[in-house]
């Protein structure tokens, strides 16, 4: 039956998630080879590592439009609108096009729902929808492209990418990816290919001597932060952070990039890294001005984004133990004269007990909350690990961001933070409320 609506698309995308996570390959080959193989068709660079991927695809994203590519974008999870997860030039696919794509995709997933190899998740249906668009439907320049999960078997290592860029290793998904350094840069180590350069960023010996052999069997040649590239001078900014970039091709002094954080100076060194090799060894145009000019420009919301600047109310999206060290860091670096309150949930699979402790260090006080979603944690669970003098379970999330806003006075500061999930919901709260 012919899907006629964007609803109806959404909700048939959306029915494959009772599929739960499938790791494995063997239905995206099956998919690719039905679509007439659109993943030969593409040009990549692929983005793997635990923090920082969507960051460092918004600042190579920007570089590359400045330099006037035309960018396509996977990226997951959305933030507001579901489309986001399709983007060229930062633009959404349509509704239209999404409705194409799923009447492209969905008799494909009803042969494959009755075959031993079974039915496709969400993610690789919206995997395999993505890259028949960027290869047959718009085709642009360059596509950068998300991991999803690990790397191993993720749904988006069907690509042969120009150029790898792995972020960093944390203990995320440990589950499904393992429970020590070594055993989770395995998985992520997967998507390096034959010959194909890795830029990475990863700092944990155990874990890059697993990248460093792959590399080395694959015959992939290594570019590693802090040894082929490196951040200078680093200095926070009122609006933002600036430093130096040094490197064997090429260096730079006073970068500024207008997201806060000091590991928003990693991602950026990575994106930098990256439109440098595309220009040195891809022919690239990409001159010194677009790199200043993008990293200035590149935005990813939910980054210690500040949505209030009176009151001082700040999101992040710091979603692992990882995420939150980085957030905590931040506001002693920057904050340290606030009176500091913090909205926290979470989902149930995270390393929840060293999430709570940190944010134990900063907090003045903390409202532990659920809210409407699969994985969500319990507003309880987390209570439970925190060892906070001011700590409240608030049923109600809504309610709770309510009252913590209208009850904020001169010194303090709003932090609400925890699962990617999550923070959208509460930045669109908010923006209701400052409208009401």
């Amino acid at each position: 039956m012919k899907i006629e609506s964007y609803q109806e698309a959404l909700q048939w995308i959306h029915s494959r998630l009772s599929l739960g996570i499938k790791p494995g390959l063997k239905r995206m080959e099956w998919l690719m080879e039905k679509l007439g193989h659109p993943e030969r068709n593409v040009r990549v660079i692929h983005v793997g590592g635990t923090n920082g991927k969507g960051s460092t695809i918004a600042y190579l994203r920007q570089i590359l439009q400045e330099a006037e590519y035309k960018v396509g974008t996977f990226t997951s999870p959305y933030f507001e609108t579901f489309n986001e997860r399709i983007s060229i030039n930062g633009e959404p696919i349509s509704d239209d096009e999404l409705v194409e794509l799923t009447n492209i995709i969905k008799p494909l997933c009803d042969e494959l729902d009755e075959s031993e190899l079974g039915g496709p998740t969400e993610f690789e249906v919206i995997t395999a929808m993505s890259i028949y668009y960027f290869a047959f439907k718009n085709p642009v320049d360059i596509v950068l492209y998300e991991v999803g999960l690990g790397g191993r078997l993720d749904s988006t290592n069907v690509l042969y990418p120009i150029l790898i860029i792995i972020t960093n290793i944390g203990k995320d998904h440990t589950n499904l990816l393992g429970e020590t350094y070594e055993e989770i840069a395995a998985e992520k180590a997967g998507i390096i290919k034959s010959s194909v350069s890795l830029i990475t960023a990863v700092k944990q010996p155990e874990a890059l001597k697993v990248f460093e052999e792959k590399a080395k069997e694959k015959r992939a040649p290594v570019y590693l932060a802090d040894r082929e590239f490196r951040i200078k001078d680093h200095r926070p900014q009122p609006d933002g952070e600036c430093f130096s970039f040094e490197s064997i091709f090429q260096s730079f002094d006073d970068l500024k990039i207008s997201m806060k954080g000091r590991h928003q100076t990693e991602n950026a060194a990575l994106a930098v890294m990256g439109a440098i090799f595309l220009n040195k060894l891809f022919a690239f145009y990409i001159e010194e001005e677009h790199i200043r000019t993008g990293l200035e420009k590149a935005y990813w919301p939910g980054r210690f984004e500040t949505v209030s600047a009176s009151p001082l109310i700040v999101i992040d999206g710091a979603h692992n133990e990882e995420g939150i060290t980085a957030l905590t860091d931040e506001l002693k670096t920057r904050y340290s004269d606030k009176k500091i309150k913090v909205i926290f949930a979470a989902l149930h699979d995270k390393k929840l007990d060293g999430m709570v402790r940190r944010l134990d260090e900063i907090a003045d006080e903390i409202i532990f909350t659920s809210f409407d979603f699969p994985r969500a944690a319990k507003a309880e669970e987390l209570f439970r690990y925190s060892h906070a003098d001011k700590k409240i379970v608030a049923g109600d999330w809504r309610q709770a961001l309510t009252e913590a806003v209208e009850g904020m006075s001169g010194g303090d500061m709003l932090v609400i933070t925890g699962s990617l999930y999550f923070i959208p919901l509460a930045k669109a709260r908010l923006a209701e409320y400052f409208a009401s």
